[in-house]
């Protein structure tokens, strides 16, 4: 049983800051950790080092006793729902992965989910899809013109077919309340490609989780 993404729009849903989350089809777990790591832009590579299970909470306390401040490192918890494997971001995140087209090379899905929530701009959230390396969609899910909002961007078949659902769902809609679009926008697009991410193990549970160092 999974939970869609319609939680994350939910205040602070998974660590304090917002969110950053890769969903990929056709990976294992490692896999996944290994390809985010080589897409980390500020050093030449990263290594893996597994750390064991851990909640989110003991996660980013382990960051702080080993760094002196969580946001001087990047952990991922682990895990996998159904046909998806996912990947949960903590520490100091924000600006530090680039484009996650690599990641979905060799016929890989890979879905990116973030939020800088505590962002001063404020940054709106965002999602992308790519497919052996080719971006399938794209968007603004406060779908905000204020941040060049233009539609879906993407492969033009996909991204018309996203826009139409985006459409029917009543969106964009500039007097909604801005959380509210983003739980629709979420809606939609994990229907659309049957995303699947568990609530619970990410929120209170203990998955594996990794550290990414510096080699």
């Amino acid at each position: 049983m999974t939970d869609g993404t319609t939680w994350l729009a939910a205040p602070h849903s998974i660590a304090f800051g917002g969110y950053h989350v890769v969903i990929a089809r056709g990976l294992s777990p490692q896999e996944l950790a290994d390809r985010l790591a080589a897409t980390l832009l500020y050093e030449a590579e990263h290594v893996i080092e597994a750390v064991g299970e851990h909640t989110g909470d003991s996660l980013l306390e382990l960051m702080d006793n080993t760094y002196g401040d969580p946001l001087d490192g990047i952990g991922l918890r682990l895990g996998h729902a159904g046909d998806w494997t996912y990947a949960v971001a903590y520490g100091g995140w924000p600006g530090e992965f680039g484009p996650p087209a690599p990641i979905s090379r060799d016929g890989a899905h890979v879905c990116l989910l973030e939020y800088e929530e505590e962002n001063g701009k404020p940054v709106p959230p965002r999602f992308e899809y790519f497919h052996d390396g080719r971006l399938l969609s794209a968007f603004n899910l406060h779908l905000d013109a204020s941040w060049g909002y233009q539609g879906v961007d993407g492969d033009p078949a996909t991204a018309a077919r996203l826009q139409e659902l985006l459409t029917a769902a009543g969106l964009p809609d500039p007097e909604r309340d801005q959380r509210e679009v983003h739980r629709t926008a979420l809606n939609v697009v994990e229907t659309f490609f049957g995303l699947s991410l568990p609530k619970d193990p990410i929120v209170h549970g203990a998955l594996p989780a990794v550290l990414l160092e510096p080699a």
